[in-house]
């Protein structure tokens, strides 16, 4: 049953489908950090190790696979929809001022949420990523849309040509490397430093978002619009079968004959993240695209409420974080832990002292179940508070 949006709402002419498809992917995402802070097996395998793994525990991992492309991808969407509102110049100060403080959001909140140990490591990923694709697109978008959109596809479609390029030792030139293309842990005296997320494809995946933009514009037809998305959605999906299905190009990791059929097509569903290949990306984006192509309707009972935690995500993933946190800290002590096991120097799943801590996949699904509930208050809580004061500028970095 659609609702009717309250007069702030319809003020603000946000695009519902892609404050949908961005609640969407927040919720699952929570998903994954759950999992990482709860579940047994975290401590003792991959789950995507097709010689452990089940199926169940393999579709838990795989569909947060979502999260990170789609919210990258909406980031620069998001850019270009703001450029209706924004001088070209007041656009690229704002991207990259935000692109900046991202990146300080990263090391100065988000780091010691995931650890409560603020001196031991510092853990660069998603927040990163996009914080760096912000400064990057800042200068981008005074180059011609199509250009954009070229250097977009070559850095999504390319560089894993740069698959086999390693820089050894834990010097600057392996540092600088890593922040490019390979996931790699250095050590900086009592410091280590994860780079989780290296950039380069992550910006191009922000740069095609960015051109997907200006099919929002307020005069674009919705009806050509859809069509566009559908013939994106199924070329991508089409490509990333072609491609897969070939095994040459396209992801580090190769798909094999399993010792069943269903985990022959979990082989191949098992693409590349750290950096997202080609082939990951594809498997992502192209379903992300349909959803968009579908979904712009009003929105329903439920619906809405999921697209609340779209209109919020920096809000929601701040805290998120935290709070899984917290609640991991008293399940260590109730699975005959100390608190302090909680208390972590590395990624918490690499932890040696939490061996043997953790729960099955259903209590973690519970667990998730819990948060999201816990956290809709407050996420409809920041967004009536962020419509109600749109004059105040810091809003907009948060």
């Amino acid at each position: 049953m659609p609702i009717p949006l309250p007069a702030a709402a319809a003020k603000s002419k946000r695009i519902e489908s892609v404050d949908l498809l961005r609640g969407v992917v927040m919720l699952i995402m929570a998903l994954d950090h759950v999992r990482d802070y709860f579940h047994n097996d975290a401590f003792l395998f991959n789950p995507t190790d097709l010689t452990q793994t089940s199926t169940a525990l393999f579709f838990t991992r795989w569909i947060t696979h979502f999260c990170a492309p789609v919210f990258t991808f909406l980031a620069g969407t998001a850019a270009c929809i703001s450029r209706s509102k924004k001088s070209r110049k007041e656009l690229s100060f704002f991207l990259f001022t935000r692109g900046l403080w991202l990146v300080l959001l990263e090391i100065l909140v988000i780091t010691p949420g995931w650890t409560f140990n603020p001196y031991a490591v510092l853990i660069l990923q998603v927040i990163w990523s996009i914080g760096i694709s912000m400064v990057c697109l800042s200068v981008l978008i005074y180059l011609p849309k199509r250009l954009i959109l070229c250097i977009g596809i070559v850095l999504i479609a390319a560089h894993n040509l740069l698959d086999n390029v390693h820089v050894a030792a834990n010097g600057l030139p392996s540092f600088l490397w890593s922040i490019l293309h390979e996931q790699r842990f250095f050590a900086a005296g009592h410091l280590g430093i994860f780079l989780g997320y290296p950039i380069l494809p992550w910006i191009g995946i922000m740069a095609t978002g960015y051109c997907l933009g200006g099919l929002y514009a307020a005069d674009y037809d919705a009806v050509k619009r859809k069509k566009i998305l559908i013939y994106l959605g199924l070329g991508a999906v089409a490509l990333f079968i072609l491609i897969r299905a070939i095994n040459v190009y396209g992801d580090p990791s190769s798909w094999a004959v399993q010792k069943t059929p269903v985990f022959t097509f979990l082989s191949f569903l098992n693409t590349t993240k750290y950096p997202p290949s080609l082939l990951y990306t594809l498997m992502t984006i192209g379903p992300a695209f349909l959803f968009l192509a579908f979904t712009e309707k009003p929105l329903n009972v439920i619906t809405a409420k999921i697209a609340v935690f779209g209109r919020v995500p920096m809000f929601y993933y701040v805290v998120h974080i935290y709070l899984i946190h917290l609640l991991a800290i008293g399940a260590a002590v109730i699975n005959g832990h100390k608190w302090s096991d909680m208390i972590l120097t590395t990624w918490v799943s690499m932890s040696p002292q939490l061996k043997g801590y953790g729960f099955s996949l259903a209590v973690v699904y519970i667990i998730w179940i819990v948060l999201l509930i816990g956290l809709y208050p407050l996420c409809k809580w920041y967004d009536a508070y962020k419509r109600n004061h749109r004059e105040k500028w810091w809003l907009s970095y948060l």
